[in-house]
């Protein structure tokens, strides 16, 4: 199954790997798609693996040793292409076979999983690239849509509590935990599905970003459908 790739201004969409990895961010565009449709069975790449965790990092040797039909080693060529073209680019891509990912209920008001709509943030200037390959895919939320969750009064306010100590030191405290990286949807907010097979580069929080990092979770899996995942 191959997704239409969504159409949205912060979106912008290019038709080669060249391309994805050389387009800058710029004024709104967070975003940027390889368009691309995918050819080979990636489902049975997914079935011929057994999992016991809720999350596995697929191994190059695991998916070189897998017995596939014509069309699941064409989906294994895409997938080994991919990996080898971003670490040509200096990247650390990972594989992830998940059946779900661990829930965060320390702070019932403040779940801080991938579930929850959050950006990425780094000390230097990089960006975080993903494809689904099979499964319920990855969400993005323009930034118009989301609102800050350490800005809403009553979650901060649960925040400060937790804190403790006034406001001295409050803002290092929501960074050192990770607390302003989330955002809660507004109201009839309308997420973005990033589909099947697209290769995307997402625009994260570092020094000298000109753009707004770009907000999105993890989607709730398909009940019984593991999600094959790239991402770095």
């Amino acid at each position: 199954m191959i997704d239409s790739p969504p159409t949205d201004n912060q979106i912008l969409t290019v038709n080669n790997f060249q391309d994805l990895i050389s387009t800058p961010f710029s004024g709104n565009k967070n975003a940027i798609c390889w368009n691309r449709n995918l050819i080979g069975d990636f489902s049975e790449i997914v079935e011929k693996i057994e999992i016991d965790e809720e999350m596995v990092t697929l191994e190059i040797k695991q998916l070189h040793e897998l017995d596939l039909s014509e069309q699941g080693q064409l989906a294994r060529e895409v997938i080994l292409n991919d990996l080898k073209v971003l670490e040509e680019q200096g990247a650390s891509p990972i594989l992830n076979l998940i059946k779900s990912y661990q829930r965060d209920d320390a702070y019932p008001y403040f779940p801080t999983d991938v579930y929850s709509f959050h950006v990425d943030r780094s000390t230097v200037p990089y960006a975080t690239y993903l494809c689904t390959y099979h499964g319920a895919s990855s969400e993005i939320l323009p930034n118009a849509q989301a609102t800050q969750k350490i800005l809403i009064p009553e979650i901060r306010e649960e925040l400060m509590k937790l804190h403790g100590e006034g406001e001295e030191g409050f803002e290092s405290f929501l960074s050192e935990f990770f607390f302003d990286l989330h955002y809660q949807a507004k109201p009839n907010a309308q997420p973005i599905s990033l589909g099947l097979g697209h290769l995307w580069k997402l625009a994260i929080d570092h020094p000298g970003s000109q753009v707004p990092p770009c907000v999105h979770r993890a989607p709730i899996e398909k009940n019984g459908e593991s999600r094959l995942l790239l991402i770095c």
